[in-house]
């Protein structure tokens, strides 16, 4: 009785830990996405600046 109990909480912490470890990635991809689109901002508006200046 222990030993299935035992496997039945061992599979719901493994579930659990598997959507946890799905969240973290994804929080992740979405940080580096919105510094990626930071920097790329401004990047165009150092670029746009520059030119604007040389004319």
């Amino acid at each position: 009785m222990a030993r299935t109990i035992l496997s039945v909480l061992g599979v719901i912490l493994a579930v659990w830990l598997i959507f946890q470890v799905m969240g973290w990635i994804i929080a992740t991809i979405k940080f580096f996405l919105v510094v990626g689109v930071l920097v790329f901002i401004v990047v165009l508006v150092v670029t746009l600046f520059s030119r604007l200046s040389r004319d």
